[in-house]
Parts: structure tokens; C-alpha cells; sequence
């Protein structure tokens, strides 16, 4: 049973600050509240300013206060004008507010929450404005989630696990200014699933060259970055991507992914029959076996939809190596293998942050916002999926000692 947490303040205290205050603004930043906020922060600094002047060194240099200065700081309630004390030597530069510092701890995490919420930079400015009377410029709030960057560059460098049980690959497209155009670019991210079912986002990069090249690139990186061995990954019909993906992880399963096949099957059908033409291809991937899946692709391809539609059954027979993959698992595997769901589950969920964008001024504005658009989801993703406890088993008979459960 959790503990009650003591008051820092006894009810006499409190009834003493108290005393005399309008109970209709005593919460407000510019009442009661704000001057006590001001009051700590400068006995907080002034407290800071004592350390400062005890060290040995400002002790023998002969240092010491020399007055004060004031600052005006925003924080989440408002603006605060603090006095500042001052060293003689001028080397005194507070912990609580350094000396180049116009913002409150916790100032810019509020902003940058807000930023990675999909509010534009406009929003935000007016967002404050309403809320703590505070008058923000546009390049301020830029300033702010401009430090996200650091971040980002740092989260895309960090180490990988030595080995993923299956990585899925895939992209979404969002509008991006580049050289005086809106072009619409491809984000590609990755999702790796540990040996003990566990996701996590390696990485997210937006196409600056065409194709297999790019992922060729990318594999270097995550190679470069500590991953040695991907057992599956789950792709989509990219041409070359297996083949870039194989030439870093010789051993990796390639499967591609089926939903990405039904999607580009009926291309050339008509609106009314792509419903029927998707469901005649069910008995393909659904079989119960390899053989048993062949043998539907052959009755597809002479029936009437294979007929009315060649170039489907060719596509399907063009890239049926990688999509027979999932066959050697049973059928409650199966659906975790052979679709990226779990990376279109992602998507769907960054483009409800981005939507709001008619496009981005640049790269590295639309990797800001869909970097903590995936901050905010995968802060959600605690547990392995159900149907891991039964592919771990399947996972360890099949890839021997590469599958390992120790992380």
C-alpha cells in the first residue's frame, strides 16, 4: 500500500503566507502564486551565488558580489522578472538560470510537446499566448524544437542489439520543399523485433536516391551500428530490396510482404470487381502448406481472374521465393511474418501527427515532427504480442543458435 506523501508545509505556515490574499488570484501567475515562484528562484540563486563565492579559488582571487541584474524569463505560468546577483569577476553563471538562458526549465519540454502534437509553429505562438499571456516569436518556438534535433541525431546513431528476430521495412510519404518544389518524399523506418518480442524503432531516413541503392545504404548503417544478424525481414515489393538486404545479411529470411501484393494485384481491375478479385487470392496465402499454396496460384492463374488479369499471377509467381518464407511456421506465426502491419500500425500513427502539414519547409523539419510523433507512440509498446511465447519455440528450431532469448 502506497504511502501518503507528508506536506512540505505545516497548516499554520500556510495560513501565514496566506493571510491577506485574494483567494480569486492566488493561483495566478501575475498573484500570490507568481510572487512566491519569484521569491524561491532568487533565493534559490542567491543561494547559488554563496556557493559560487565559497570556492577556494573565488576566495583567493579576492571575488564578491557585486549588486544585481534583472531578467525577465518565460515559464509555464508566465513571465517571471527574477533579480539576478552578480560577481564582481563576472564568473558566476547560475545553475537555475544560466546567463544566455530566457526560459524556465521545463519551458521548452512543454513547447516541444506541444510541436510533436502537430501543432504548427503558429499554433503554438498563439497556444501560449492564450494560455500564460506570454508573446512568443515564431523563430523562438523553432529554436526551441530545433534542440530536438541533438536528440534525433544521437537516437539515430545509438547501438543496436546484436541480433533481431525480424525486421520489418517500410515506408510512408509525406511532402517535403527540396530546391524551390514540393516534392513527395519517402520516410522509410524500421522496426526490429528482439529475441524476446520486444519492438523498437532502429531508425527513420528519408530517400535522397532512388531505391535498392538507399536501402544498400542503410544496411551499412545498421550493420555499422552493431547489428550482425537479422533472421527475417518483412519487406515490401520494392525491386532489388531483397537483394540489398542479402548482400549485408547473407543468412536473412526475405519475406515479402502480402498485403502490399494484394494492394498492387488489382491495379488494373475496376473498383466493383477488386473486392471479388482480392478474395480469389485468399486461398493462395491462407493454404495450409507450401504445396498446397502453389497449387491455388495455379487454379487462380487458369481461372477466369487470371485470365481477365495475366500480369497478376506473373507478379506473384515473379516474387513467390520471398513470399513463401512464412510457410516453414505454423499458422499463428504466419500473420506476425508475412504483412508489415506492425510498421502500418506505425504509420497510421504518425500520420495522424502530420496531417495537419501541407508540407515541410525542409528534411529535417519533417524528421523533427515524425521523431517525436514515434517518441510518443512506442512509449505505448511495453509487451511482446501474444503469439510470441509460440514463435519463440518455432524461432529456435528453425535458426538454431542465431535465435537468442538472453536479452
Amino acid at each position: 500500500m502506497a504511502t501518503k506523501k507528508a506536506s512540505a508545509f505545516s497548516a499554520e505556515s500556510l495560513d501565514e503566507l496566506l493571510a491577506d490574499q485574494d483567494p480569486g488570484t492566488v493561483l495566478n501567475s501575475d498573484g500570490f502564486l507568481g510572487d512566491l515562484k519569484k521569491a524561491l528562484a532568487e533565493r534559490m540563486l542567491n543561494a547559488e551565488m554563496d556557493v559560487h563565492l565559497g570556492r577556494e579559488s573565488e576566495r583567493e582571487s579576492g571575488n564578491h558580489r557585486n549588486g544585481s541584474s534583472t531578467k525577465t524569463v518565460l515559464s509555464g505560468d508566465g513571465e517571471v522578472v527574477l533579480s539576478i546577483p552578480r560577481d564582481r569577476h563576472g564568473r558566476f553563471d547560475p545553475a537555475l538560470i544560466g546567463k544566455y538562458q530566457r526560459r524556465f526549465p521545463g519551458f521548452d519540454e512543454k513547447i516541444i510537446a506541444l510541436y510533436g502534437r502537430g501543432m504548427s509553429t503558429r499554433d503554438i505562438q498563439a497556444h501560449v499566448g492564450e494560455l500564460y499571456g506570454v508573446t512568443m516569436s515564431p523563430d523562438l518556438v523553432c529554436a526551441v524544437t530545433e534542440s530536438v534535433m541533438e536528440e534525433v541525431r544521437a537516437w539515430q546513431s545509438r547501438p543496436l542489439e546484436a541480433t533481431y528476430a525480424v525486421v520489418f521495412f517500410d515506408a510512408l510519404r509525406v511532402k517535403i520543399r527540396d530546391e524551390g518544389m514540393v516534392r513527395n518524399k519517402a520516410v522509410y523506418l524500421a522496426i526490429g523485433m528482439r529475441c524476446s518480442g520486444h519492438k523498437e524503432v532502429l531508425g527513420l531516413w528519408i530517400e535522397q536516391t532512388e531505391g535498392a541503392k538507399f536501402w544498400l545504404r542503410v544496411m551499412n548503417e545498421l550493420r555499422a551500428r552493431g547489428l550482425q544478424d537479422i533472421l527475417i525481414s518483412v519487406v515490401d515489393g520494392l525491386k532489388g530490396f531483397p537483394e540489398a538486404i542479402t548482400s549485408v545479411y547473407p543468412e536473412t529470411v526475405v519475406q515479402t510482404c502480402i498485403v502490399h501484393l494484394l494492394r498492387n494485384s488489382p491495379y488494373l481491375a475496376s473498383w466493383k470487381d477488386r473486392k471479388a478479385l482480392t478474395a480469389a487470392l485468399k486461398p493462395i496465402y491462407q493454404a495450409d502448406s507450401l504445396e498446397a499454396a502453389e497449387r491455388a496460384l495455379t487454379a487462380f492463374e487458369a481461372g477466369p481472374w487470371g485470365q481477365q488479369f495475366p500480369t497478376i499471377a506473373e507478379s506473384w509467381r515473379r516474387h513467390w521465393a520471398h513470399i513463401i518464407s512464412f510457410f516453414a511456421f505454423a499458422a499463428p506465426v504466419r500473420t506476425t511474418l508475412y504483412t508489415t502491419n506492425a510498421i502500418e500500425s506505425l504509420h497510421s500513427g504518425v500520420r495522424k501527427t502530420i496531417r495537419n502539414k501541407g508540407h515541410f519547409p525542409n528534411d529535417d523539419s519533417a524528421t523533427k515532427l515524425i521523431w517525436l510523433a514515434l517518441r510518443n507512440i512506442t512509449a505505448k509498446w511495453v509487451n511482446p504480442p501474444i503469439a510470441w511465447a509460440q514463435a519463440k519455440a518455432q524461432f529456435a528450431i528453425q535458426f538454431g543458435d542465431r535465435f537468442s532469448v538472453a536479452d
